[in-house]
């Protein structure tokens, strides 16, 4: 990892007597930067997510902690007579029955903030035995939760009362690939950064990348149209989503498994899946179009004195690096200092700076794509908008630079409580909302003292795509804190023409605060939706849409 506040960028041992006359800059020019070492031989936290039952730290049930739901009466109550049906479908080794250590895992989120009170998990291998149970429990009215890699953070994936859990984890096959085409299809259960890998062996890459990818599932990313690292890139994924196979409430089989790009016939029905939480059908198949993998790619890391200079490096990269930006990440020093506090990596700069932004670029031409990247960073540095930075070297520092982005949210997960919001807005409105949040958490007294309840307000985020993770960390979860935050910030983000939910979804966070995203005449045309494909409403109740 070299410096790009010292007096060249030497990427490559042939280009350094190139590249060692090529600029100097005027801030910083004396500092000598060690290399990146965040650990080179191991991930900063284990991507691994492991459940417990801790004595010492009971997780609450999600209808206690949060009073106000009632559970539906329509909805049967699970018998020994079902559990024997549903092993004729699955088998003995096919659920989780009746352990409470057991079904702890499906039953609680990873941030241990949500808990159900399911005592089934059926985990069901072929798309005809998921079919065959939602026929079922449609017929008998059992609530079902679908349930992926688990990884989500507004409560979802998990159930609110007994609802019978629907886990896909055994539907885990790559069903073909085209390598010319780049198209992949796949079951709903493969982990993203299996099937990422497995691409990465034919030249190929799946188009998003997100923190969790060594748990979540494709078939989930898609159910919440998750976002990710690489939205800047190559899109979202109702761009990439070529087809899928989906298992409707009544257990018919939707069979839209398309693998073409153009097709203009009919309503393009898998559109009304990607985003839809689980709550119209079970995605079981996908077919998705893959990008080829970069040859070049290079991670630069800058220091900033204000959010101003991180638009103006933003805007700059979309001008000078254009075709070969693939994400372009922000955080505060706030951010940064959590993720010190539970763990320790070595300093990347020798000064903290108000603002960090990595700056990845890829393409095929590494000579042309250091070029590009060489300028564009000799610019900001010279203007005055970047302070001081680095640049990996190698593979091994591009993972370990990612590795603090991504670090963020398992940082925080390790807080005694943390209100987590995933909100979209006008660029130049990104930090404005952090800092507005700050002032009035201090002005209703529950942060800037000692003993306050509330401990940090910590920003990151997606520039290129307008998305600010928001958390506020606390000593504790209380109702004063949670009044102040909500609904103050969804009207804050609804004033400002934002979305209350840019990529997490709305699961149980966010579902009765929808109004604050969509209008009246939006939301019934929703429930009249659910309500023609589900009208026993047995797929993920008491989420997504508000109850009245």
């Amino acid at each position: 990892m070299h410096s790009i506040g010292s007096t060249a960028i030497r990427r490559m041992a042939t280009r350094a007597t190139r590249m060692s006359t090529a600029f100097t800059f005027t801030k910083n020019v004396t500092q000598q930067h060690l290399p990146l070492r965040l650990g080179l031989t191991q991930p900063l936290f284990n991507s691994a997510r492991l459940y417990a039952t801790d004595k010492e730290k009971v997780v609450a049930y999600t209808v206690d902690k949060f009073p106000g739901y009632v559970r539906n009466e329509n909805f049967k109550e699970l018998t020994e007579n079902d559990v024997t049906y549903f092993k004729s479908i699955v088998g003995e080794n096919g659920l989780v029955y009746g352990n409470e250590d057991d079904l702890f895992a499906f039953n609680t989120d990873w941030m241990n903030k949500f808990r159900g009170k399911s005592q089934l998990v059926l985990k069901p291998k072929t798309t005809q035995q998921v079919s065959d149970i939602l026929k079922y429990c449609n017929e008998q009215k059992l609530a079902v939760v679908p349930q992926g890699g688990n990884t989500g953070l507004v409560g979802g994936s998990v159930p609110v009362f007994d609802e019978v859990v629907l886990n896909l984890q055994g539907m885990n096959k790559i069903r073909g690939f085209d390598s010319v085409s780049g198209i992949l299809t796949a079951d709903a259960g493969c982990v993203l950064e299996v099937l990422d890998n497995w691409l990465a062996e034919k030249g190929y890459m799946m188009p998003l990348d997100l923190g969790a990818k060594g748990s979540c599932h494709i078939g989930g990313n898609i159910a919440t149209n998750a976002g990710g690292l690489r939205l800047l890139r190559y899109g979202s994924l109702h761009g990439t989503v070529l087809g899928l196979e989906v298992v409707l409430p009544d257990g018919t089989i939707l069979d839209n498994m398309s693998t073409l790009r153009k097709d203009n016939t009919g309503y393009d029905l898998k559109q009304l899946f990607i985003g839809s939480e689980g709550t119209i059908g079970v995605i079981t198949g996908v077919s998705i179009l893959t990008p080829h993998r970069s040859k070049a790619v290079n991670v630069a890391l800058l220091g900033l004195e204000s959010f101003e200079d991180v638009q103006k490096a933003f805007k700059q990269s979309r001008i000078e690096l254009s075709e070969i930006l693939s994400a372009f990440e922000f955080w505060d020093i706030n951010a940064l200092h959590m993720f010190k506090k539970h763990a320790t990596p070595k300093e990347v700069m020798q000064s903290e700076y108000p603002f960090y932004v990595l700056i990845e670029t890829s393409g095929s031409n590494k000579d042309h794509d250091d070029e590009k990247l060489t300028t564009y960073l000799e610019n900001m540095m010279e203007e005055g908008v970047a302070q001081d930075g680095v640049v990996a070297q190698d593979e091994s520092q591009i993972k370990n630079l990612w590795s603090l982005r991504e670090g963020f949210t398992e940082a925080l997960g390790k807080e005694p409580a943390v209100y987590k919001y995933d909100i979209s807005m006008p660029v130049p409105k990104i930090y404005e909302c952090v800092e507005d949040m700050r002032q009035h958490l201090k002005d209703g007294g529950v942060f800037g003292q000692e003993d306050s309840p509330v401990t940090d307000v910590v920003a990151y985020g997606h520039v290129g795509d307008g998305n600010l993770h928001l958390n506020i960390a606390a000593k504790r979860l209380d109702k004063k804190t949670s009044s102040l935050i909500e609904p103050y910030l969804f009207e804050w983000v609804s004033k400002h023409q934002g979305s209350i939910s840019a990529e997490h979804g709305l699961g149980v966070a966010k579902n009765e605060f929808l109004g604050y995203s969509k209008s009246p005449v939006m939301i019934q045309l929703m429930k009249s939706m659910k309500n023609i494909l589900d009208p026993n409403g047995i797929l993920n109740p008491y989420k997504y849409l508000p109850s009245s």
